[in-house]
């Protein structure tokens, strides 16, 4: 028997038409390098949308075709996400945060035609575009009146290119597997890996999302999204948010400015909000030297990196704020567990309630998890077998841009990290089976400051560790063996990073030692190494 159940897609299309139709008057605010408070509703943006629509077809873009952005959180980016999805086009959102030819390589790879960027990223661009040659043209994300010179070929200025566009367009009828936004990971060695998301696995990764036991958004609720829209969809928010009929505040490049993160918070009545450790310990550090206090704020989800337990305790504390662990990656759309503490967890004993708090918390529905030995024999859920993670599931990516599935039997994606599950199915991150330092919410590969590291000529033997850090979660720190009579120094070493990575790649510090561990077939013996340095002061 067949069901007597109608079959819409799950397209990005549906969730515009919905807030369109359902919350046409619910506020987005924005700040933007040309305006420090924007203000307008869904039914604006979405009649901009409709513009930005008609003028990509304009400009030669057709359906299947990605387009890239770099760019901050504001209306702009979001418009953006629509009308490239919504027209059958790709999104393709950049981390301007990479490294110079990391930027080059997934441009061309992902092999994006036109390139929409924020002011404050014109000149890095420039300095770009000759290696890359596929690009068609670049739209700068300002109006006329701020328009910066610039040398970028075949260069539009975002506001004029819409302003005589009609906003009535005729959406195409999407399948909903038909891909929608495509976002690298750079968390391994090697080059960039590109994720391409679908309609249906975005839709389906919103109504995940927005579950009571997650974000739990309802049009009740005022959401900030401090976390980068260049880094894995904004965690979705910009598509739960919109479906929930919430209210949406986005801070543009002021995400690290604890001040104005205050003053969105309590002008705007945020309710929550969502990003890595940084930039709450941002927003602390301003709250404790001002005496402001943020009384809107309900609730924060912190991700991108393990939270200290302080940053945990300050919010609820002294601001009776409920901070969130949860945890994800670029291949699972992000969103892959959610840590909701409830009633009965606060009446545990405090050393309890603490450990508790630090997991990174249960699948959502959608994602299968499993803890797997070396073997590959799935391990209990017992709060002390610990193992490589792996998930699957429908908003799980099966593979790599333009590269071979490599996953393991079943279809299981392994992740890179080792946990354990306790009896109440929360997960807790152990370690990590490759040595990649993720600081600030952003990865770092170790092996790659190894090499360079090496290259040096008086380095006779490199290893790069991640050691704890109050504000960035981890730093890299460098141990050289310096090769005999000679006298390198930290500062000889750290500059000679300088321009081969981004700067924040490169390690904090240096530490000298005679030798290095070794294991038994020569390779590091990172574990020694970090037991080395587990209780590391770092001089800043």
């Amino acid at each position: 028997m067949l069901s007597t159940m109608m079959e819409p897609a799950l397209t990005i299309t549906s969730v515009m038409n919905f807030a369109k139709k359902n919350y046409p008057n619910q506020e987005i605010i924005s700040v933007t390098a040309d305006n420090p408070l924007h203000r307008y509703t869904y039914k604006d943006a979405f009649q901009r949308v409709g513009k930005l629509a008609n003028a990509l077809v304009e400009l030669g873009a057709k359906p299947g075709d990605v387009i890239g952005t770099m760019a901050w959180n504001d209306y702009r980016h979001l418009e953006l996400y629509y009308g490239i999805s919504c027209s059958g086009m790709v999104c393709h959102t950049i981390n301007p945060r990479l490294f110079d030819e990391q930027i080059e390589y997934i441009v061309e790879h992902a092999e994006d035609k036109f390139l929409f960027v924020d002011p404050l990223f014109v000149t890095k661009i420039e300095a770009l575009q000759d290696k890359m040659p596929n690009v068609l043209g670049f739209i700068v994300l300002t109006s006329e009146d701020n328009m910066p010179e610039t040398t970028l070929r075949n260069v539009h200025c975002y506001e004029t290119l819409i302003a005589d566009k009609s906003d009535e367009f005729v959406w195409p009828e999407l399948q909903e597997s038909a891909a929608s936004a495509l976002c690298y990971t750079s968390g391994t060695t090697g080059n960039p890996k590109g994720v391409v998301y679908s309609h249906r696995s975005t839709v389906l990764h919103s109504y995940a999302s927005s579950m009571p036991d997650a974000f739990a958004f309802s049009r009740n609720d005022v959401v900030m999204p401090i976390v980068p829209m260049f880094h894995v969809n904004g965690w979705g928010i910009v598509y739960s948010a919109p479906m929930a009929g919430a209210k949406l505040v986005m801070p543009g490049p002021k995400m690290a400015d604890g001040k104005v993160l205050t003053t969105l918070i309590n002008q705007e009545k945020i309710t929550m909000s969502a990003g890595v450790p940084t930039v709450w310990l941002a927003l602390l550090d301003y709250l404790e030297q001002s005496g402001e206090s943020i009384d809107s704020l309900k609730r924060v989800t912190v991700g991108g990196a393990a939270c200290p337990l302080p940053i945990f305790k300050t919010f609820y504390d002294k601001y009776g704020v409920e901070a969130e662990h949860a945890w994800g990656m670029t291949e699972m759309s992000p969103l892959g567990t959610y840590n909701k503490m409830s009633s009965q967890d606060r009446e545990l004993p405090e050393e309890e309630f603490n450990q508790k708090l630090l997991r990174q918390g249960r699948p959502i529905y959608g994602v299968d998890l499993r803890i797997v030995n070396e073997n590959g024999d799935e391990l209990p859920w017992d709060g002390t077998s610990s193992g490589a993670v792996q998930v699957r599931g429908a908003f799980v990516t099966a593979g790599y841009h333009k590269q071979q599935a490599d996953f393991t039997p079943g279809g299981w994606f392994e992740t890179g990290d080792v946990a354990f599950m306790d009896e109440e199915s929360r997960m807790q991150i152990t370690d990590r089976t490759k040595d990649i330092i993720k600081s600030g919410g952003e990865w770092i590969s170790s092996i790659e400051l190894e090499n360079l590291a090496m290259s040096h000529p008086a380095v006779a033997e490199a290893a790069v560790i991640g050691v704890a850090h109050e504000k960035w979660t981890e730093r890299p720190l460098l141990v050289v063996v310096r090769k005999p009579d000679s006298g390198l120094t930290a500062q000889d070493i750290l500059k000679f990073y300088q321009g081969k990575v981004a700067t924040w790649w490169i390690p904090t510090e240096v530490a000298f030692v005679v030798e290095l561990a070794h294991t038994a077939t020569g390779k590091l013996d990172k574990k020694t190494i970090r037991q080395w340095y587990q209780d590391y002061q770092w001089q800043d």
